[in-house]
């Protein structure tokens, strides 16, 4: 039983490492093939939207990994066949957004995100402890205090 289900394990873990590339898609020369899957890793699936189109089933997956190919062993480096991508289907056929003018807002978010929460806690802060400041009592109001609470005890109600 051991056996069969250390077989399965094996089979599920080489299972999702298999990729959606065909074989017939596959450039002979391994060069120029390891260049095509580094660069199919960094482009998305249009369909899926959650896998790169090496690792997806999906037609237009397919059309952009052989256009990948298309583009190298026509002599462009890998940043030529990024550009031509994103030309044609736009920066969000890219995982990892470039960052650039138009993607600030995307990339500071998270950044702005901690300055105004790590302000806003600061200031929560101050707060609390000026307020804290302000309910104390002043000296002559301490002393009329005592005095309430002396005269209070000495009477019997």
């Amino acid at each position: 039983m051991r056996r069969f289900l250390a077989a399965c394990a094996l089979l599920l873990v080489t299972a999702t490492a298999a990729y959606a590339v065909n074989p017939d898609e596959m450039l002979d020369d391994p060069a120029l093939e390891a260049r095509a899957r580094t660069i199919s890793e960094k482009l998305r699936c249009l369909v899926c939207q959650n896998q790169s189109i090496d690792a997806s089933d999906a037609d237009l997956a397919h059309d952009l990994r052989v256009i990948v190919r298309e583009r190298l062993t026509a002599g462009d480096t890998d940043e030529q066949v990024l550009d031509y991508v994103v030309a044609r289907y736009g920066e969000f056929v890219l995982l990892e957004p470039r960052f650039s003018a138009r993607n600030m807002l995307l990339w500071g978010t998270p950044l702005l995100g901690l300055l105004l929460g790590g302000a806003a806690i600061i200031v929560l802060f101050r707060n609390r402890a000026g307020a804290a400041a302000a309910t104390g009592l002043s000296r002559e109001e301490e002393e009329r205090l005592s005095k309430i609470l002396a005269d209070g005890e000495g009477s019997d109600h």
